[in-house]
């Protein structure tokens, strides 16, 4: 549970090693190049010791008292190279003639004569570096010439030459590198625990403490994050923290409020949608019952004829018989008219299971054929999808099949001298546009009327918009149509064509066959 201390620790010491090595290879780095310089300075000055030594006992031509032979010369150079250390040196006089030119090992020095000529006849100390060795890091200078004119009085009187060799000064550094790795080595260990010691105190053991206590948070109890000792970042942590709880803790209540507000708001609205659906049912079914009163009226004369001819005393048995039976008949008649109603104005409970679309439609022709506004109208159905089953509330997709039928009719109603209004429903198969998705049922109610404008078709779907007379519409028919086929992932639209008529489209997601 702990690990991420744990994993701070290594990646603070992985770090901490990386950066002191780094730090120490830099130093390192800076201290090989500076003792370099200061170990080639040193040879330069004894060199310049040397050819100051050597431009001292240069011999002189008919300069009395201090003429110096020959081999006393050259005694004197092998002397001096040998206390000094350097193996080679070329000495000229005055006439650039090689005065002493030797040395233990010397193989340079024709170069040795050339530059100390050069260094004659400019009048100035010159140096050159030849060849390479590998130093510590990188390839360095590996012998190293110096070249100056003696000068006595004022006047040049010969030049000399020394070789210096700068492996000695390469080993040196070498053999001091391998002291300085070992202590690189060692000091880095040290000061990574030292390191990982102090920063631990400093920021792994507040983070874990910080880690710990988040760990115990619950949102039901108070909590707060301890604040660490001292005025540092982790206490500014703490607070901050202690803050975004706090911050947290009230938003999380007015979360709930606010919650609480939209179920109760929520709720409201599907109590509302509820009644807007059955306030527009009731609407309908209160244009049928109109309907439906003229047209049971027939039957119920019939009845009263058939109740008053059994009055009569001259019947046979058979008379009575047969007017029973067609009063019985024409009772039953006015039962299915009116079961018909009850059936579609009852109380919805909301529930949505497996109906039959085809079913719907052809219980609503049979109810429309009773209505008088569709005594000049042809009703046809064409069902020809072999699957109707969907999942809806049976009472609510009624309602909507019956306010498309009941607009049509009215539209066609509202056409002067229409002898031959036409009302057709029906339904085919839409397969889904993508791969996997249930097929759909299409539902088409078209009619011959006048059609509808465009910006009628723009918002007829809007509550309380309705082009009908004042009395004669709600303006929610179709508002509650297209809320009721939302609900069940349907869509639906319309389309007109002014003079030819108007076509509603509903699509249904199919579950079944039916």
């Amino acid at each position: 549970m702990w690990r991420l201390p744990h994993g701070l620790k290594i990646n603070i010491s992985v770090n901490l090693a990386i950066l002191l090595a780094m730090a120490m290879l830099l130093l390192d780095l800076v201290m090989v190049i500076s003792a370099e310089k200061i170990l080639i300075n040193a040879e330069i000055r004894r060199a310049d010791l040397l050819l100051s030594a050597i431009g001292t006992h240069l011999p002189i031509p008919n300069e009395a008292g201090k003429k110096i032979s020959g081999p006393a010369f050259e005694e004197t150079m092998e002397h001096l190279l040998h206390e000094s250390g350097f193996s080679c040196a070329v000495v000229l006089d005055r006439d650039a003639h090689p005065t002493y030119s030797g040395g233990t090992g010397c193989l340079m020095q024709e170069r040795l004569g050339g530059l100390a000529r050069e260094s004659m006849n400019s009048g100035r100390r010159s140096s050159r570096s030849f060849g390479a060795i590998w130093g510590v890091f990188w390839k360095q200078r590996q012998f190293l010439i110096l070249s100056t004119p003696f000068r006595r009085n004022g006047e040049i009187v010969g030049a000399g030459g020394i070789l210096l060799p700068l492996e000695k000064t390469c080993l040196i550094l070498r053999n001091t590198q391998h002291i300085l790795l070992v202590y690189i080595f060692v000091n880095t260990i040290a000061l990574t625990f030292v390191g990982l010691h102090r920063l631990s105190k400093t920021t792994v053991r507040p983070l874990h403490s910080l880690l710990r206590r988040a760990e115990d948070y619950r949102e039901e109890t108070d909590f707060c994050f301890l604040g660490e000792k001292g005025n540092n970042e982790f206490s500014e942590l703490s607070k901050a923290l202690n803050r975004m709880l706090k911050r947290i803790s009230d938003d999380k209540r007015a979360l709930r409020l606010t919650v609480q507000s939209l179920e109760k708001a929520n709720a409201e609205i599907r109590q509302a949608q509820r009644d807007i659906i059955r306030a527009e049912k009731l609407a309908s079914a209160g244009r049928l019952s109109s309907g439906i009163a003229h047209e049971i009226g027939n039957p119920l004369a019939i009845v009263i004829g058939y109740f008053d001819l059994l009055k009569r005393k001259d019947l046979s048995v058979d008379e009575k018989e047969a007017f029973l039976a067609r009063a019985e008949n024409e009772v039953s008649r006015i039962n299915r008219i009116i079961r018909r109603l009850l059936d579609f104005s009852g109380p919805s409970d909301g529930t949505l299971r497996r109906v039959s679309v085809h079913g719907l439609i052809e219980d609503l022709a049979t109810m429309l054929q009773y209505q008088p506004l569709m005594s000049d109208i042809r009703l046809s159905l064409s069902l020809c999808a072999e699957m109707d089953r969907v999942m809806a509330d049976p009472d609510q997709l009624r309602q909507v099949f019956l306010n498309l039928a009941i607009n049509a009719a009215d539209a066609i109603a509202s056409v002067e001298n229409q002898p031959d209004g036409q009302i057709l429903i029906s339904s085919e198969l839409s397969l889904p546009e993508v791969s996997g998705d249930h097929p759909l049922l299409k539902l088409t109610f078209a009619d011959n009327g006048p059609g509808m404008a465009e910006e009628v078709l723009a918002n007829m779907f809007d509550p309380f918009y309705t082009t009908k007379e004042p009395g004669k519409g709600t303006g929610l028919g179709l508002s509650v149509s297209f809320m009721i086929i939302d609900a069940i992932d349907g869509k639906i639209e319309a389309a007109s064509d002014l003079e030819k008529g108007a076509t509603m489209t509903i699509f249904l997601p199919v579950i079944g066959k039916g």
